[in-house]
Parts: C-alpha cells; sequence; structure tokens
C-alpha cells in the first residue's frame, strides 16, 4: 500500500508503522502551520488548511481501527478529541477527551492488529510478507 492510498482511502486495512508515519506527518504539519500563520491570518486560511489534513487523517485513523477491527467511524471521536484539546487542555471536558486520545494512543500505536483476515479485508502485514 502507497502513502497516496493510506492517505486519501478509508477502505482497507493499514498497518502499525505506516499509519504512524502518516500520522506524525500530519500532526507535524498541523503545529508547523499554527507556529507559521499568525492569527489574523488563521482564520482565512484555516477553512482550507485543516480539512485539507483532517481527511487523510480521517482516512488513516479508519484504515488503522480497520485493522483492529474497529469501525471507523472511531475516527470522528479521535478526531473530534483532536480538536478539543489542540493545542493543549483547559477544561475538565478537554481531560475526557484527553483520555480518549490515550486510549486511541495505546488502540493503534501500541496494539498490533488481527491477525487474518476480519470483515475489513486480509492482513496487511501477512499481504507485505507474500
Amino acid at each position: 500500500m502507497g502513502f497516496t492510498e493510506l492517505l486519501f482511502s478509508a477502505q482497507g486495512r493499514a498497518p502499525r508503522l505506516p499509519s504512524l508515519i502518516a500520522a506524525v506527518a500530519l500532526v507535524s504539519l498541523a503545529a508547523f502551520y499554527e507556529a507559521l500563520v499568525g492569527s489574523a491570518l488563521h482564520w482565512i486560511t484555516g477553512w482550507v488548511v485543516y480539512p485539507a489534513l483532517f481527511y487523510p487523517g480521517a482516512c488513516v485513523l479508519s484504515k488503522r481501527l480497520h485493522d483492529r477491527g474497529r469501525s471507523g467511524w472511531w475516527a470522528a471521536l479521535i478526531l473530534a478529541s483532536v480538536v478539543a484539546v489542540w493545542p493543549h487542555p483547559e477544561t475538565f471536558l478537554d481531560f475526557l477527551f484527553f483520555l480518549v486520545l490515550i486510549w486511541a494512543f495505546v488502540e493503534l500505536a501500541v496494539m498490533p492488529g488481527e491477525q487474518g483476515a476480519n470483515r475489513y479485508g486480509l492482513n496487511p502485514v501477512a499481504l507485505a510478507v507474500v
């Protein structure tokens, strides 16, 4: 699987390492954008930049969730949590969103994908070995 398919398709499964690389790249781009753009320009350009980062983020999360046997719709909760705590949590509700992000990190970055095929497709790690 190439990075184009990983970033722009929510179908199928994705292994851990390419998903982590893509997620780090997307978060780094968002942080670079935040550091580069001032607050006045942020309100204008953010309408273009954030959707351009969210769609690939949703695709990467969906594929990784599929690899764990979970529905891709969980990506909506994860992305909402990222928005709630970015750039730092402030309220108690943000703390709850932070707990969601901890769950997502453990579930998607630490835990391996399901062995064998699941309802989302064949195991991508096994496909790479063949």
